[in-house]
């Protein structure tokens, strides 16, 4: 076959994105190709800088293309990404691509230590994140990324003033717990947390980003109705823990997103603290709360088991020093890496498959 844009992009058209279950020409990810004598090069543009089948969908142009024009083409296949999004320009986070709501239907499951590594993953993956401690009453975010004290700046746009987030590895960050003292509780009514967070996600100068995290409080709440009434979020992250109790809650918060008048997309299951490793010992588990929970879940619901976080040590002094267990090599790392690029992929599939979101109105 000889050698020529149209020869390539027809080769290619062969090689099919395994998630999107399309073929990358369709899907509009062969860019820039360029041939110059024997060396032709392209750029492969990604839904994600987070994919984890970047080298593979690579080595399968790799083969179709030496398949069609032999070994004698030198290839530089350049692989990039663009965030997917099906959010339109609208006048609240025009910038503001995929926006993930972190749930959970009790306290003490992990979500907001789930919701902090899971945005640092996402972060040193390369992608351009932001993350909004929507728990009032217990923000715990400033001590998790070891920014308590610290007070965000304000700018004045038109007759507005717009608060410039606090940004900590590779971060943006906005929490009640900057705009109160550290020891001071925060006793509002419904109303009032609720005016707090619209005013984090239209006050708040957040920029161009890929993924906006909502951290949420347990349960279902005010606070739940009024995000979806707020903005279209792109899909939502259950986290819970094995045992039975924290199940039927986290069932009940599941349920919540798919009611008829809410209708956000699950993008998955994480199930925390789902093994005890001891440091010494990193190839045992011990399973404390019991075996499988978040995987019973996710299959009861039809939704993809995004994760399975161990309880180990490490994860419990890093939130407590402000250095997320992502940012540290080892088991936990892993494990939280590997969680970012599922939910990343989990939201590219959502996105290629699934219609925009719609702010929810509900009637009284």
């Amino acid at each position: 076959m000889q050698l020529s844009a149209e020869a390539i992009k027809k080769t290619l058209s062969r090689v099919q994105d395994p998630d999107l279950k399309k073929d990358l020409v369709t899907l509009g990810m062969i860019q820039k190709i360029n041939i110059e004598g024997n060396k032709a090069s392209f750029n492969v543009v990604l839904t994600t800088p987070a994919c984890p089948l970047k080298e593979v969908i690579k080595n399968n142009c790799l083969e179709a293309l030496e398949e069609d024009f032999g070994s004698g083409i030198t290839w530089d296949i350049t692989m990039t990404s663009q965030v997917t999004t099906v959010r339109d320009a609208a006048p609240v986070l025009p910038q503001v691509k995929n926006i993930i709501a972190v749930a959970s239907g009790k306290g003490g499951v992990g979500k907001s230590t789930t919701s902090v590594n899971l945005a640092v993953a996402l972060a040193e993956l390369g992608a351009k994140v932001g993350l909004i401690d929507a728990d009032i009453s217990g923000p715990s975010i400033p001590t998790m990324f070891n920014v308590e004290g610290e007070q965000p700046s304000v700018k004045k746009v038109g007759e507005k003033n717009i608060i410039i987030p606090i940004t900590q590895y590779g971060v943006k960050l906005m929490s009640i717990g900057f705009l109160t003292p550290i020891d001071s509780a925060v006793v509002w009514r419904g109303p009032m947390a609720s005016s707090a967070l619209r005013q984090f996600i239209s006050d708040v100068d957040w920029g161009e980003l890929d993924y906006l995290l909502i951290d949420l409080p347990p349960g279902t709440s005010d606070i739940h109705l009024t995000m979806v009434q707020t903005i279209p979020v792109t899909g939502a992250v259950i986290v819970t823990t094995p045992q039975k109790v924290a199940l039927a809650d986290a069932s009940k918060g599941l349920s919540m997103f798919r009611q008829p008048q809410i209708n956000v997309p699950i993008l998955g299951v994480v199930e925390n603290m789902a093994y005890f490793t001891p440091e010494e010992l990193p190839d045992n588990k011990y399973y404390l709360f019991g075996k499988e929970g978040g995987k019973r879940l996710a299959e009861k619901y039809d939704v993809p088991l995004l994760g399975e976080i161990p309880i180990v040590q490490s994860i419990r002094e890093s939130g407590d020093t402000g250095y997320p267990a992502v940012m540290k090599n080892g088991l936990t790392k892993d494990a939280y890496m590997d969680l970012a690029e599922t939910v990343a992929r989990q939201v590219a599939i959502r996105n290629a498959s699934n219609s925009k979101t719609e702010v929810v109105e509900i009637k009284a």
